[in-house]
């Protein structure tokens, strides 16, 4: 019976070990995964004078490496001293067969809060910015 018994445990404690070890967890998951970059502007249009509190909305005319490009998201970046604002570009992880690119645009909203004069300024190359100047009453 003591036989029986230890051979018993023995085939559990196998076959419990065997359903852990063969997990269905893929450790090698190879998504691809998108790359960004940042476009440079080739122009800004809007309203050269707003109110304050009102929203203002800009079309921001920027170009890509690929047609494949999708806007992503406008951060901050600093060229020198000088502080203004850039667009980033998505770039799918697979091939882009697509290669001629059209420039793209977004919309960028801006609501002032106080009167005077705002520099709306978009990275235009790697050393200059784009700027559009709106008095604001």
């Amino acid at each position: 019976m003591k036989s029986f018994r230890l051979k018993s445990v023995l085939v559990v404690l196998f076959l419990s070990i065997t359903f852990v070890s063969c997990s269905n967890d893929d450790d090698n998951d190879k998504t691809p995964v998108p790359t960004t970059k940042a476009a440079l502007v080739t122009e800004i249009k809007g309203p050269a004078t707003g109110k304050v509190n009102d929203e203002l909305s800009y079309e921001v005319t920027y170009v890509v490496d690929n047609s494949c490009a999708e806007f992503d998201k406008i951060s901050e970046v600093t060229i020198g001293s000088v502080k203004g604002l850039q667009v980033i570009a998505k770039y799918p992880a697979e091939v882009c067969t697509q290669q001629v690119p059209e420039p793209k645009k977004t919309v960028y909203k801006i609501k002032p809060t106080a009167k005077g004069t705002v520099e709306i300024k978009f990275k235009k190359s790697e050393t200059e910015f784009l700027t559009q100047k709106v008095v604001i009453e």
